[in-house]
């Protein structure tokens, strides 16, 4: 029986697979005048004037950028390449994870006084924002980020193999969320923004794989 269940959990664990859906398939929040998706990349003109904050330190509460997309439950890992033309203070890109406009995390790159920073804000009804300033200021980067439990783990990348992590943060678990690319120009009047290899994979609930091995007969 030992020997079973071993077996059954190698299985589970071998499903990791990638969800390999066509970007049309996506849902858009606050679609953007001007995007267009050709061989599964995104590039988009992202809309001048938009933002997602809440309330810390501003004093405002505006969630209206760009976002494209997928519905996800459980735990999951999200990767995606990022290339964008900032041209003005605050200018971002990344991925965005959302369950309503009080609980979000987005992460990726933004641009702030001439330096790239990976940028993560993190939204439990008030923002919090922590930046990594970049020392270069590189044509594309990788953004990898696993949900596991009730965090997500962010990680980001200047050659898409070798990846420094940047933030654990807390997400509620057992919740559905929205999953997806975003962008947004709090200060400038838009850029360019291209996505690609955006790829979520499905990891084993982690507690589930502790029971079934703690409870081999």
């Amino acid at each position: 029986m030992k020997k079973n269940i071993f077996i059954a959990i190698i299985f589970i664990m071998s499903l990791n697979t990638t969800f390999g859906q066509s970007l049309n398939s996506l849902n858009w929040l606050n679609e953007p005048e001007q995007w267009n998706i050709s061989d599964n990349r995104l590039t988009l003109q992202v809309t001048p004037q938009t933002d997602f904050w809440n309330k810390t330190h501003y004093g405002f509460t505006v969630n209206d950028g760009p976002f494209l997309f997928a519905k996800r439950s459980g735990e999951f890992e999200v990767t995606a390449k990022l290339t964008g033309k900032y041209k003005t203070r605050f200018d971002q890109m990344g991925l965005m994870f959302r369950i309503d406009n009080n609980h979000w995390i987005k992460t990726g790159i933004e641009y702030v006084d001439g330096v790239y920073n990976f940028s993560t804000v993190h939204t439990i009804n008030h923002s919090s924002w922590s930046v990594v300033a970049l020392k270069e200021k590189p044509k594309s980067i990788w953004i990898k980020a696993i949900r596991k439990v009730d965090a997500i783990e962010i990680f980001y990348s200047l050659d898409g193999t070798n990846y420094q992590m940047s933030n654990i943060v807390y997400f509620p678990e057992h919740r559905s969320i929205e999953v997806g690319m975003m962008a947004a120009s709090p200060d400038g009047d838009g850029f360019e923004a291209t996505f690609e290899d955006f790829k979520i994979k499905h990891t084993p609930d982690s507690r589930r794989l502790e029971w079934l091995k703690n409870n081999q007969e």
